[in-house]
């Protein structure tokens, strides 16, 4: 038994060597696999949020009769070759699937025989033909011609930098008060757009949300490349979110990739996306109308239907100016924001009043509280 002790005492050091050894391999192995995830989770990383622009703002946006407006014409298709021409067509793949449909070939109109004539007119002198034409009264000009020269639409030019700022009320555990602005930025065919929402003291809110969208004006609106999103809550740590808009995809805010529909806006660019659509199409801004705009959300990508109800009148601080309220076809779901819109023709389409809902308890109405502001140029 002694001998059987000695030699268990013996083979301990061994065996703490040994048990020493593995215990360092396996923290080797976990340190080297921890190193990975940190370099793979450093990739998923949300950049800084977006520098912002500085314009300055010099003037006060005056009322006026909204003039129609059309959109910039879109580069033309190109020229096919005439052997080509004989070819059936196929239809385009970003074509409406309505262009697919085949149309009938239009028959040639059957020509009547001409009668032969009987007795050949005696030809009028050469000479009397200018007497015919001077003594002859001129026509008068076309009133329908001169009046659709007159008021032909104008074409469309994205406007200069433009600031909005707001009165803010609303409901976050409880009455809230403070101040949001919207703010639209043109730098040549670039743009970005700033959405600030503070609630409580500017230099010490209790809660601020900033939203910025940039991106590319175009023939169709506003082409979004970027989304950022900062949320700042008293006492907690600030909440980031960051999406990219690729031209063949939406990378969204937790990686996960999603198809890029056409004419797609993000929550801040919808704004002005809008603004644009009503100012081109001002027939679509009426009671009883709607329009759908392709929105991708930090979490995914859906088709968003906004109903034009009933006109109202704004009571500002500059005056009674008569609105459209705009409200889209859904409920609040997901800690999505659904803005409510109140839009003035007279102000060139922009939106005078918002309110914005997260869900049933939470929710922030803005108020214009001066005439929008703009730049230089």
């Amino acid at each position: 038994m002694d001998a059987r002790l000695t030699g268990r005492l013996r083979a301990t050091p061994r065996r703490r060597a040994a048990l020493l050894t593995l215990v360092l391999g396996v923290l080797a192995v976990h340190g080297c696999v921890t190193r990975q995830l940190a370099d793979r989770m450093g990739a998923f990383s949300v950049a800084p949020m977006p520098q912002r622009l500085q314009v300055a703002y010099v003037r006060e946006l005056q009322p006026t009769v909204p003039v129609a407006v059309v959109p910039a014409p879109k580069p033309p298709p190109k020229r096919v070759a005439r052997a080509a021409a004989a070819a059936p067509a196929l239809p385009s793949p970003v074509e409406p699937a309505a262009s697919a449909v085949p149309v009938e070939p239009v028959p040639e109109p059957v020509r009547e025989p001409v009668p032969e004539v009987v007795a050949a007119a005696e030809p009028e002198p050469v000479a009397s033909a200018p007497a015919a034409a001077a003594s002859a009264p001129l026509p008068e000009p076309s009133p329908v011609a001169v009046d659709g020269a007159a008021s032909a639409p104008a074409a469309f030019e994205w406007p200069g930098s433009t600031r909005l700022s707001y009165v803010l009320t609303g409901n976050f555990r409880g009455h809230v008060d403070g101040e949001a602005q919207v703010e639209w930025i043109r730098d040549g065919n670039r743009y970005q757009v700033n959405v600030d929402v503070v609630i409580g003291l500017s230099f010490a809110p209790t809660a601020s949300r900033r939203l910025t969208s940039e991106g590319q004006l175009t023939a169709d609106g506003l082409y979004p490349t970027r989304y950022d999103q900062l949320t700042h809550v008293m006492l907690r740590d600030d909440q980031r979110v960051s999406m990219q808009l690729l031209p063949d995809a939406v990378v969204l805010a937790n990686g996960q990739r999603r198809i890029r529909w056409p004419g797609v806006q993000d929550t801040a660019s919808q704004f002005v996306q809008l603004t644009w659509l009503f100012t081109t199409q001002p027939q679509k801004l009426r009671t009883g109308e709607s329009v759908e705009i392709p929105l991708a959300l930090p979490f995914r990508v859906e088709p968003w239907t906004y109903d034009v109800l009933e006109e109202e009148t704004l009571y500002t601080d500059f005056g009674e100016v008569p609105a459209f309220r705009v409200k889209p076809r859904r409920q609040p779901r997901g800690g999505d924001l659904i803005p409510e819109m109140w839009i003035a023709p007279s102000m060139r389409y922009l939106p005078l009043r918002i309110r914005i809902h997260q869900d049933a308890d939470t929710w922030v109405d803005l108020m214009i509280k001066r005439k929008p502001e703009l730049a230089a140029s």
